[in-house]
């Protein structure tokens, strides 16, 4: 069969403090953009083999390693599932800060719940794709939620940008996620993300704000032209999504948005 895993911008990213687990305690909107998507196609096979193959961008690990191999071997470990055959197209940048690899260790683990009947509710999946990284539990929901703790605790939140369209711009450079907390100094704001998401769309810039941004637009130029040229297209809010290095820009319509179509071919409508 074939599974669709969409990718996710970050609105806002509030770095609160250092666990004693060496995580960070995070706060941020995750909003899907089901415009940009990896495809999979998943099928069961007559034995307990992962077949593995990635087509389309390359992604910078060995096939062993890939997520969608780590999800499906989580799920014959934890569940017992069977033999898999996964063809993973690749198009969501990789390194980007957009969720690609996220989405897909969990669209493998919802597939494998689906092709082998488990029954598995939407809580036991949450838990199952936190196990293989920070953003996966998101992808479980696939909706506008505020996520805390790793990424893993959600709740439903009302952010609405469904007649707006998006821009993003991926820069050909690679942030590491050492490298993103690196710059960074925890600190808990003077009003929640929570409250501050509530204000018009309109008051967004600079009000919802990016703990990973200064450090990174300081010293990755092109990441900081990227966002000022989505700023000067038009864009109402922008910003960096998660470490980047991918920034995006929200704008009112089409053709604000096509105002940015030589820096990128990623525009879709939210």
């Amino acid at each position: 069969m074939r599974y669709r895993a969409n990718c996710k911008i970050n609105i806002g990213l509030d770095v609160l403090r250092r666990r004693t687990d060496g995580y960070h305690e995070l706060s941020t909107i995750m909003y899907p953009i089901y415009g940009l998507y990896d495809t999979l196609d998943i099928e069961v096979i007559n034995s307990d083999e992962i077949i593995f193959q990635n087509r389309g961008l390359s992604v910078d690990c060995p096939p062993q390693k890939n997520i969608c191999v780590k999800a499906a071997q989580l799920m014959q470990q934890r569940y017992g599932a069977g033999g898999l055959s996964i063809i993973l197209e690749k198009n969501i940048p990789f390194g980007a800060g957009l969720g690609g690899g996220s989405a897909d260790g969990t669209t493998v683990i919802m597939a494998i719940n689906e092709l082998y009947n488990l029954g598995l509710s939407t809580m036991d999946l949450i838990q199952v794709a936190a196990e293989i990284g920070s953003d996966t539990a998101f992808f479980v929901k696939n909706s506008p939620q505020l996520c805390q703790g790793r990424g893993e605790r959600m709740s439903d939140i009302g952010v609405e940008l469904s007649e707006k369209w998006i821009a993003i711009i991926k820069p050909e450079v690679y942030i590491s996620t050492r490298e993103a907390y690196a710059g960074v100094t925890p600190h808990r704001p003077d009003t929640e993300l929570s409250e501050r998401i509530c204000r018009p769309i309109e008051e967004w810039q600079g009000l919802i704000t990016n703990d990973f941004e200064p450090h990174i637009l300081r010293t990755h130029p092109e990441i900081a032209a990227a966002k000022q040229a989505l700023i000067d297209a038009g864009a109402i809010y922008a910003s960096m999504s998660g470490s980047g290095s991918a920034v995006y820009g929200i704008f009112e319509n089409e053709k604000e948005a096509r105002k940015v179509s030589p820096l990128t071919d990623y525009i879709y409508k939210v």
